[in-house]
């Protein structure tokens, strides 16, 4: 059918395959980025909740696989804020992180939804591609019965489901796009749940370390274990 197609149906023929081709590499790509990423932020905000404090939560995520990720960017940004506002008040202080790791989270979360656009694109417009090529195969059936002057239907059936292979085509690249789309979608809204945990963890150590710092009882909220100066 697709041999005896007329080359405008087979360009629909093509970009559909294409189309389906592209959707189950992004679900390969990214679901398996994603998955990695959800189970490095958990590993992460679970280190967090159990800390005593921001040097200690930074020590720990520091080893093994959690060393690198957006939960460690978030970790650099609270040690940057507190080096650089180290003789300001505890309030801004605070309020200055915040509006870094809300950044951060933004920057994460863009990174890691990375190619599901498409995904919504393909699945709202392949049914409509199909049915373009369909709307022109069965044209050209027309008009090739009006040519042969006969409406036996060994000679309309084959352009008909010619016509009809580019919606079926349509329907094969838009179902699975749609179904991983919203897969994807609910698990992007639980990683920045993640994230907006990490974040909040993250702060409530710095205000803890500020606490601390004003009754005394440590010297900076900074953490030198890690061999950082305040001239970094």
């Amino acid at each position: 059918m697709f041999v005896q197609a007329d080359i405008v149906v087979k360009a629909v023929m093509i970009g559909l395959a294409f189309a389906s081709l592209v959707t189950w590499t992004i679900w390969l790509a990214r679901g398996v980025d994603l998955a990695a990423t959800r189970r490095r932020t958990q590993s992460c905000v679970r280190k967090l909740a159990r800390a005593d404090s921001l040097e200690a939560a930074r020590a720990e995520i520091a080893e093994g696989w959690t060393a690198r990720g957006p939960v460690a960017d978030l970790m650099e940004a609270a040690e940057r804020e507190c080096r650089r506002s180290n003789d300001l008040s505890a309030e801004g202080i605070k309020e200055r992180l915040a509006i870094a790791l809300s950044r951060i989270e933004a920057k994460a979360g863009r990174e890691i939804a990375r190619g599901t656009g498409l995904l919504a694109t393909i699945g709202a417009t392949a049914p409509f591609v199909g049915l373009f090529g369909t709307v022109w195969g069965i044209m050209n059936s027309f008009i090739g019965i009006s040519q042969s002057k006969t409406t036996n239907l060994a000679v309309v059936a084959p352009g008909i489901a010619e016509a009809l292979l580019a919606t079926a085509l349509g329907l094969v690249a838009a179902i699975p796009a749609v179904i991983i789309y919203n897969v994807f979608a609910r698990a992007l809204l639980s990683y920045r749940a993640l994230l907006s945990d990490a974040s909040g963890e993250i702060i409530q150590h710095v205000s803890r370390d500020l606490e601390r710092q004003e009754r005394g009882l440590v010297s900076s909220v900074v953490p030198l274990a890690r061999g950082r100066s305040a001239a970094e």
